[in-house]
């Protein structure tokens, strides 16, 4: 086994209020007992204004990360639609969703942003979309962190304009040979074997290492691993995860305190 760090140290992340007006979606109130950053969404992929400020006190009152979750402004598609937006457009309403969410926090301020579904996958490999979500953080609050998908050309990117990043794995879904995430209409895309997912995510952990949905094995180093609270059995999964993690004597905190020197 690899040498992790000393102690190893790794934030959870988790999708939250993705509700719309009378629609529940997830299992937030269970899922935030273990998870320590909150990615709420902003209105655009999903949520709504009731939504955000109930899940925003949610994720205060567990003293969770909060962070905007933008994404292009597709309910219907749920924000997984690839849209032809240029990039000032995204940059605005990135701007827009991320200056909502901070409105509704206590403090004023959030931990970070985490682009949603569409807008993610595109900024891994558009360096004009990367820019874009990049320059919309830098408009708002050039401290927020900006999570990205760990080992991809958009972190590169990210690094390159000085911006904060926390570098992004998933527990639950699977990788190809660039490192990219396989496209969810792929079969074994996501990964629903709990214990398999368990230790896939110690391993990322503490070797920094994951197999390819082909059988390469990857390097990766992560700030944060991301858990989709909409999945069937996502509250006991996050629980097995955050016990294993215990376990291990790894320590699991939110991603601004594993950023910290």
């Amino acid at each position: 086994m690899g040498t992790p760090r000393a102690p190893a140290r790794i934030d959870i992340n988790c999708d939250m209020g993705e509700g719309f007006g009378a629609y529940t979606l997830g299992f937030d109130s269970k899922v935030i007992r273990h998870v320590t950053s909150a990615n709420i969404a902003c209105g655009f992929h999903a949520g709504d204004p009731g939504w955000m400020r109930a899940t925003v006190a949610l994720a205060e009152q567990h003293q969770a990360g909060i962070g905007a979750h933008p994404g292009f402004p597709d309910l219907r598609g749920f924000g997984r639609r690839m849209m032809q937006a240029t990039p000032a457009e995204i940059t605005d309403d990135l701007v827009y969703q991320i200056g909502a969410l901070t409105a509704f926090t206590r403090e004023k301020r959030l931990q970070h942003v985490k682009p949603h579904g569409a807008l993610y996958n595109m900024a891994v490999d558009r360096e004009d979309v990367a820019t874009a979500i990049g320059e919309a953080i830098a408009a708002v609050d050039p401290d927020l962190i900006l999570v990205v998908l760990a080992g991809s050309p958009w972190e590169a990117a990210a690094r390159r304009m000085g911006l904060r990043v926390a570098a992004e794995v998933f527990a639950d879904r699977a990788f190809d040979a660039r490192g990219a995430l396989v496209p969810r209409a792929v079969p074994g895309a996501v990964i629903h074997d709990a214990p398999r997912v368990v230790e896939r995510s110690l391993r990322l952990v503490l070797e920094h290492r994951v197999t390819a949905i082909t059988g390469e094995e990857l390097e990766l180093q992560a700030d944060t691993i991301c858990l989709h609270g909409d999945t069937p059995g996502a509250v006991t999964l996050a629980a097995s995860l955050r016990e294993a993690f215990d376990r291990a004597g790894i320590e699991v905190v939110p991603m601004a305190r594993v950023l910290a020197p």
